[in-house]
């Protein structure tokens, strides 16, 4: 009996460790001798204090997030398919590569951009993927070694092939009210109550029936660092999020949103959870129907105040 108990353990063990949607600086440091490993850096390659070739994780690869992104005019928008495909095999991935994404870790809204491209590569069809919780920040605080060195891999023959289990469409968005789907508005509350609009959106306001459930409900105070497992469950219920209905996750272009998908679906294990990642840009854009759209008037009083603000 024990022999068996010891023969499942060794069978499931790599299993639990490539389900672990989170990794302290300690359990990533343990991991980066492995020559399989792939550390996604995703700051910006230069031109700031934290930039990737100012210093990194031993072994890391540069990937800014600029490239996960859409366009100007719809940056949430995932990069077309063959674009995808070329920064996935850059980088030495494939379908059995295990993938550890690195941020700086200044705020919740930098721990967005890592969430947005584990969900990017979840779309592209691989799992075995990580977030460095608390990122570059927990890294260096925990007095680990960092580098200036520049790693080297071999490009991957991966076949990028989007799952549409995660991907929420403009077209599934406008059903899913109606099928009785939670619609999640990851923004900050004015935002959801049109006070607020990201440059590139047409309209301020929200998706009809959706719920605002602010991206940054989730993390320890005053940081990057995602709360446990346990405690974030109870954020949920606090929250009042119905975990047992399909749920779509939005903000303005799925940054934010991407950390309410990576909490249900992959902290919490939420089973129909998914990202659209045009947002309210791309909705907006659209012109279709959204609540709390302000009147003309305040619209155009909010126009006056970017303007200036942009002065």
């Amino acid at each position: 009996m024990r022999h068996l108990y010891s023969f499942l353990c060794a069978l499931l063990l790599p299993l639990a460790a490539a389900a672990q949607p989170l990794i302290t600086p300690a359990e990533l440091a343990a991991k980066a001798g492995d020559p399989s490993l792939r550390i996604v850096d995703i700051r910006a390659a230069e031109g700031s204090p934290a930039a990737f070739t100012r210093g990194h994780v031993p072994g890391a690869l540069s990937a800014p997030y600029a490239k996960w992104r859409g366009p100007k005019e719809n940056p949430g928008a995932l990069p077309d398919t063959p674009a995808l495909t070329a920064l996935i095999r850059g980088l030495g991935i494939d379908a059995a590569t295990p993938v550890v994404v690195v941020y700086e870790g200044a705020d919740a809204t930098e721990f967005g951009a890592a969430a947005r491209v584990y969900w990017t590569l979840k779309a592209a069809g691989l799992n075995q993927l990580a977030i460095l919780n608390g990122g570059m920040k927990a890294w260096r605080t925990a007095g680990l070694a960092v580098t200036t060195d520049t790693a080297a891999v071999s490009p991957s023959n991966y076949v990028v092939a989007l799952d549409p289990k995660v991907i929420a469409t403009q077209d599934e968005v406008a059903q899913a009210a109606a099928s009785g789907s939670v619609l999640l508005d990851a923004r900050p509350p004015s935002y959801f109550r049109g006070e607020a609009r990201h440059a590139a959106a047409r309209t301020p306001g929200t998706l009809v029936g959706a719920k605002n459930v602010a991206h940054d409900v989730w993390f320890v105070k005053d940081s990057a660092t995602l709360k446990p497992a346990g405690e974030v469950q109870q954020v949920a219920k606090h929250e009042g999020i119905d975990t047992t209905q399909p749920t779509v996750s939005f903000c303005n272009t799925g940054h934010w949103a991407a950390t309410n998908w990576f909490v249900l679906s992959e902290v919490i294990g939420q089973k129909d959870v998914k990202l659209y990642p045009e947002s309210m840009v791309g909705w907006s854009r659209a012109g279709l129907p959204m609540a709390n759209v302000p009147s003309r008037l305040e619209q155009f009083w909010m126009q006056l105040k970017e303007a200036a603000g942009a002065m």
